[in-house]
Formats: structure tokens, C-alpha cells, sequence
């Protein structure tokens, strides 16, 4: 390990987020709520210690390794979680645990939060800062931090590795990899621009829909009222809201070639997002269907409306509502879980699974029931044009086994924790994919449950944004081994 180095990188991470108080310095002043002195102390703070750390280690320049990269991303991003508390605990006097919890969950996108209601009458700094920690967890403040670390003396590739999901995460769309951290930025980036103006040419305020746009894209699920998208009752508005969420939840790396090539054929050639739509799209029928028949809304637009709205939410692991799904008639509390589950697309802000890890797994259980029938063939995996090799596949497998084992694991756990079994399932549905919403007392907010049961959230919550090997490889006795 090479400590002097990550003690450095540490540092300058630390300095770099430190600016990130400055916006919510700025809205407090505009809207004079009186909170700007919160952020001054968690500016100099955060400052101060990033100086601490930087200041006896600048001249420590060595390359990081493959190890180091695992743990600079894992331990920053539990650094970010009590960074990102301090306004909570200094302005609203939370405890510790509280605003780690309502922290971690605004940088890993979960949008799970500890407040029972009003935070419509939260101060509008306060309110901005909530959701600016989905914007800069949406994409990774890491592949953030890769795209400007070059211009300091700090190799990237292991940390981009180590942050970004998904079973191509080797591949470059650009040369240099802090070219391509920033060309991912960009996309972004626009994206959320144009989610902003959607949101407030369609009616809401310009500070809702910045702020809304921010969890959107990013898939978090904070929102600035208790109604969430609820509060505004629009069909336009949820429909937006639908489009930047499904946007959110596909691949960036597609995106970009669509902005790159001036088409929309990189985003139809690409089998997982081919297969995202179809499962959004069969899935939103079959829930609009259901509220339908079981005459849950006075009629099929409203049904179909409120169905497509909470499949995208739910499957992109967003978290945004229009209304309370556990309480949601027969199995349809069950089929969102199952899409929670599913998640995005490799490659994007949505946790869950991944639709891709899903397609390799169906086709490498349909590959075993045709070498059943036939044990002499030879049979491939394709995905698209392309063979996947069986080190991809025993990757797949093993991050399958991981996760199920990881999600019961918990379950046990949160149960121990004093939760029935539904709402311990729910919670760590919840958080590990990233959802926000979950069942039994934890279907609206975490404010009931006990502290144990918060830090087990905030676990399952990096566990499921660190794609579980990054995080379970730092409990493996090898990897401290040299």
C-alpha cells in the first residue's frame, strides 16, 4: 500500500469537495433563511482537514495500484457520508447517526431518509444541499475527482475502475481516461441542464427544478417536498420525470456516443438498453393493468400514468413517488421490488443488479438446458454481436451469489435489529438497490426504525453503489497480504 500517497489523494479530495458548500452558502444568502454560517463552518472544516492531510504528503507522487484504488473509493466514499452530514448535524442538530444515514443516502443515490415529514419547511440551504448530494453521487465524485486529478499528479485508472460499474467498465470510450471521466461529466451534466429546464418550463419553480433535476438524473429520489411528485399532481411533470429517470438509468457511456455520433442508433443498437425499455415498458402495462382491474384509480389514463411513473422510478432505483406502491393492491408490491432488484443499465446512476448481469444470466441458464439436450454441442454466450468469455460469466456469477447472499445476510441482520421480516426485507431492498422506498415501516421513511437498523442501511447502501466486490474485497485477509 502505498499510504503516504492515498494519505495525499485523501487530501486533495477533501479540499476539492470542500467547494461544494459554497452553492448552498449562495442560496442561503438569496433566500435569506440564516443558515450560511452552517456552511462556512462545514467549508473550513472540510478544508481544513483536507490541508491537514495534503499538506505533510504533497510530495508523495507514486502511481496507484489496483489495491490502492479499492480502498481510496471505498473509504472516501464513507468520508463523504460524515462530510456530507455536517450542515444536518450542525443546522438541525441531528445525531451522528441520522445525518450519516440521510448523508450516505444522498451520495449513493438511495434517496431513503430519516425525516418522518416537513421537509417542505426545511431551510432552502438545507433543501440544496439534500439534493446537490444526489447530483455529485449520480456519477461518482471519484470519476469526478479522475477528471481533474491528472492536472495534479495523480493516476486515475485504478480509481475509475474501482468506481465504475457494470461488466465493460474496462472500456474507454476516449483514449485517456481522465478524458473520458470528463466526457461522461459532460453528458451529465447536459442532461441535468435540460431535465432543469423541462421541469420548470412545465411549471415548477426554478429552485424545484434544479433541484429535481438532480435526482432525476442522478436516480437519487430526494425531493424538496414530503409529496415528492405528488406534490404537483401534473401528467407533464411525471411524464418528464419518467423520461430523465429511464435516461438516468441507461447507460452513459451510450449517451455519449449519441451525442458523439448525432444519432439515436448507438441507444437502438445496444441490446441492455433495447432490454431496459422492454422490461419498462411491459412492466408499466402490466402494473397499469392490474390498478386498473382492481379499480385502484377512477380510471386506465390514471392507472397507466401513476403504473408508468412508479415502474421508473422503482426500476431505475430512483425512489421519486406519486404514491405509496407497498400499499398497492395483490403482488404489485412484489413485482417492484423484483424491478428494484433488476436496476438500470451497467454503466449508469440506477443500482440494482444491472440489466446486463440479468441478460448473461438468463442466456447462461438457457445455455445449460440446451447442453442438457444436446451434450455434445458447443455453445456460446453472445451478447449482441460479441462472445463473452467465461471470465466475464464466473464475474457475473459470483457478483450474483454475492448479492443475493448479501441481501439475505442483512435481512437476518435487520430482523435480529428488532424489524419484522417484511419490513427488514424492505429495508434492505431499499438500500443495497439503491431504491429508497421499501415495505412495512420503512415504505415511506427510515425515521422509525432504531439506530442499528440506520447503520445497517447506510452499509447495504455503499455495498450496493461500490458493486459489492469493492467494498466485501476490503474484509478478504489476501488483500492486505503482500
Amino acid at each position: 500500500m502505498h499510504w503516504r500517497a492515498i494519505i495525499r489523494l485523501f487530501g486533495i479530495l477533501l479540499v476539492l469537495y470542500s467547494l461544494n458548500f459554497l452553492p448552498s452558502i449562495g442560496v442561503a444568502y438569496y433566500y435569506g433563511d440564516g443558515q450560511e454560517g452552517i456552511f462556512y463552518i462545514s467549508f473550513l472544516l472540510t478544508l481544513t482537514a483536507g490541508a491537514l492531510l495534503w499538506l505533510p504528503n504533497w510530495h508523495a507522487h507514486q502511481e496507484l495500484s489496483v489495491r490502492d484504488g479499492f480502498l481510496v473509493v471505498t473509504l472516501f466514499w464513507v468520508l463523504l457520508g460524515v462530510v456530507g452530514a455536517l450542515p444536518f448535524m450542525i443546522g438541525l442538530h441531528w445525531s451522528l447517526t441520522d445525518a450519516v444515514f440521510e448523508s450516505i443516502s444522498g451520495f449513493t443515490t438511495t434517496g431513503a431518509t430519516v425525516i418522518a415529514s416537513g421537509i417542505d419547511q426545511l431551510p432552502p440551504s438545507i433543501q440544496y444541499h439534500r439534493q446537490q448530494l444526489n447530483f455529485l453521487g449520480g456519477m461518482g465524485i471519484v470519476v469526478l475527482a479522475v477528471a481533474v486529478l491528472p492536472m495534479l499528479g495523480v493516476g486515475g485508472m485504478q480509481l475509475y475502475r474501482a468506481e465504475t460499474s457494470g461488466v465493460t467498465k474496462n472500456e474507454k470510450l476516449t483514449p485517456r481516461i481522465a478524458e473520458t471521466a470528463r466526457s461522461l461529466w459532460l453528458v451529465y451534466f447536459a442532461l441535468t441542464a435540460a431535465c432543469a429546464l423541462a421541469f420548470w418550463a412545465a411549471g415548477m419553480s426554478l429552485f424545484d427544478a434544479i433541484g429535481h433535476s438532480y435526482a432525476a438524473v442522478g436516480t437519487g429520489g430526494f425531493s424538496t417536498h414530503d409529496a415528492s411528485f405528488g406534490y404537483w399532481n401534473s401528467p407533464l411533470i411525471d411524464g418528464i420525470g419518467i423520461f430523465f429517470m429511464l435516461a438516468g438509468g441507461a447507460n452513459f457511456a451510450v449517451h455519449f456516443l449519441v451525442w458523439q455520433r448525432r444519432s439515436l442508433w448507438p441507444l437502438v443498437r445496444d441490446s441492455e438498453v433495447r432490454a431496459f425499455g422492454l422490461i419498462f415498458l411491459f412492466s408499466s402495462l402490466f402494473v397499469a393493468a392490474t390498478l386498473a382491474l382492481t379499480g385502484t384509480y377512477d380510471n386506465g389514463w390514471q392507472a397507466l400514468r401513476h403504473g408508468a411513473f412508479q415502474v421508473a422510478s422503482i426500476l431505475t432505483s430512483t425512489g421519486f413517488t406519486t404514491a405509496v406502491f407497498a400499499d398497492w393492491p395483490l403482488y404489485l408490491p412484489l413485482v417492484l421490488v423484483t424491478l428494484s432488484f433488476i436496476g438500470g443499465c451497467a454503466g449508469s446512476t440506477a443500482g440494482g443488479i444491472k440489466v446486463v448481469r440479468i441478460q448473461l444470466l438468463g442466456k447462461l441458464g438457457l445455455r445449460q438446458l440446451f447442453l442438457l439436450a444436446h451434450p455434445q454441442a458447443i455453445s456460446h454466450i453472445k451478447l449482441g454481436r460479441r462472445t463473452v468469455s467465461d471470465q466475464i460469466m464466473f464475474s457475473v456469477w459470483g457478483f450474483y451469489v454475492l448479492y443475493i447472499s448479501s441481501t439475505l445476510l442483512l435481512t437476518i441482520a435487520m430482523m435480529g435489529a428488532g424489524l419484522d421480516f417484511v419490513s427488514a426485507f424492505g429495508a434492505v431492498q431499499a438500500t443495497i438497490n439503491l431504491c429508497g422506498p421499501g415495505l412495512g415501516k420503512v415504505a415511506v421513511t427510515f425515521a422509525e426504525v432504531n439506530d442499528t437498523v440506520k447503520w445497517l442501511g447506510s452499509f447495504a447502501m455503499l455495498l450496493g453503489r461500490l458493486e459489492i466486490f469493492t467494498l466485501l474485497i476490503l474484509f478478504l485477509p489476501a488483500y492486505w497480504r503482500h
